[in-house]
């Protein structure tokens, strides 16, 4: 056996795999801890002459770091770990082979650098429920991609979590929503004007939401004569809406036989249940279908966002970050963005004639006495406007939609 002062031979000393031959060995000032290992022992050795083998894991550093004071040594290799971190490893000179022992440790900076995940969530994410199906759940689904927000959801989630929104999603009947919110279970929710109105739950109205739009409406058979509404006294009214509707007859002094129904309401009156019946309509196609005609509007809706009415200062940060996106997603909805050319000795008359968020854009082009304006218009106003720009001498119309906007 070789004297344990001598150095190894090449085998013995050449790096393992994963290990750089020729790397600086002479460590800065470190101390043994936790991640050291001595008192290892090679088995064989141990047995027949007891013979330690130790080795040390003396040094840690990121790769862009820079080590000038280690020099070349068979003693000492660097091993690059699969977090980007370069760790020595320093052989005891006594030993009779030169095999290295490693142990990964969780070295403070390598701590969760496995799977790097960028996404501003925490363990505490703000709530939102919105319907598991229904008129307004794929309207509330595109919205919240519309606002950047990711949601992987399958059709039999109940709770899902967004990706890279600190947002929890919950997946609930309508009717419930309300109750969800006001008892904190969920911070935030989507939700009818008319289910809050009707469940009448102490919650926050944060914001409409520009879709789920239709009318809380009595209906009688299609060929009733309806004169005004006094035609209701005394009828029997059928609809999922009793706090909602006995509000109007209230209002009306009107006194009516109110059924309370959970679905189906547009059957009643072809069954003997109801003389009409008051219920939500959007397109009228189902009342149409059921030989009935709406002859009172007596509540508009549409979706909105609520809130608990005790949130904390972090849920409301969040919330006012959400309310934001879908501001500036509702807000580019409404507008177009439009491009021009106009001759330049039309130009103040046709600014006149445009609005915009400050003024209109204007660049010169490059034929002589032209310029190209840009500028918005609101949707409503668009076709008007661009039959007076038409009249005025405008030319190459573009009309380009606006995906967010923010005033």
């Amino acid at each position: 056996m070789r004297d344990s002062s001598e150095k190894p031979t090449a085998r013995e000393a050449r790096p393992q795999r994963g290990l750089v031959a020729d790397s600086p060995t002479t460590p800065p000032a470190f101390s043994w801890g936790a991640a050291a290992r001595p008192n290892f022992f090679n088995k064989k050795e141990k047995k027949e002459k007891n013979i330690p083998y130790t080795t040390h894991l003396i040094h840690t550093f990121a790769l862009n770091e820079t080590n000038s004071n280690f020099t070349s040594s068979p003693y000492t290799y660097p091993k690059v770990s699969r977090y980007g971190y370069v760790h020595y490893i320093i052989y005891h000179k006594g030993l009779t082979h030169c095999k290295p022992f490693f142990l990964y440790h969780k070295h403070k900076h390598c701590i969760n650098q496995k799977k790097k995940n960028n996404n501003p969530v925490t363990t505490n994410p703000m709530k939102l429920a919105i319907q598991k199906s229904g008129r307004l759940y794929e309207a509330s689904m595109q919205l919240l991609t519309a606002c950047g927000i990711s949601v992987a959801h399958s059709k039999n989630q109940l709770r899902v979590r967004a990706s890279n929104f600190d947002l929890e999603i919950f997946f609930l009947r309508d009717d419930d929503i309300p109750q969800y919110v006001a008892d904190n279970v969920a911070h935030i929710g989507i939700v009818g004007r008319n289910v809050l109105v009707e469940t009448g739950y102490q919650v926050t109205e944060v914001t409409t939401l520009g879709f789920g739009a239709c009318n809380l409406c009595i209906a009688i058979g299609k060929h009733e004569a309806y004169p005004n509404n006094q035609y209701l006294q005394g009828k029997r009214i059928a609809t999922s809406y009793p706090n909602i509707l006995q509000a109007y007859l209230a209002k009306h002094h009107i006194t009516a036989d109110v059924h309370v129904i959970s679905g189906s309401v547009e059957i009643a009156p072809k069954i003997g249940l109801a003389d009409a019946i008051c219920d939500i309509v959007s397109s009228g196609s189902t009342l149409f279908m059921n030989e009935l005609k709406p002859v009172e509007t007596i509540f508009t809706s549409q979706a909105v966002l609520i809130a608990n009415t005790q949130l904390s200062t972090t849920e409301q940060a969040l919330l006012q970050q959400l309310t934001f996106r879908i501001q500036a997603v509702n807000q580019a909805a409404n507008y177009k963005y439009i491009l021009l050319n106009i001759p330049t000795d039309k130009l103040a008359t046709i600014s006149a004639l445009l609005p915009s968020m400050k003024s209109p854009t204007v660049l010169p082009l490059a034929q002589a006495g032209w310029c190209s304006v840009h500028t918005v218009v609101a949707e409503q106003d668009f076709w008007n406007k661009i039959e007076i720009l038409k009249a005025n001498g405008a030319e190459g119309i573009l009309v380009i939609p606006i995906e967010k906007m923010i005033l």
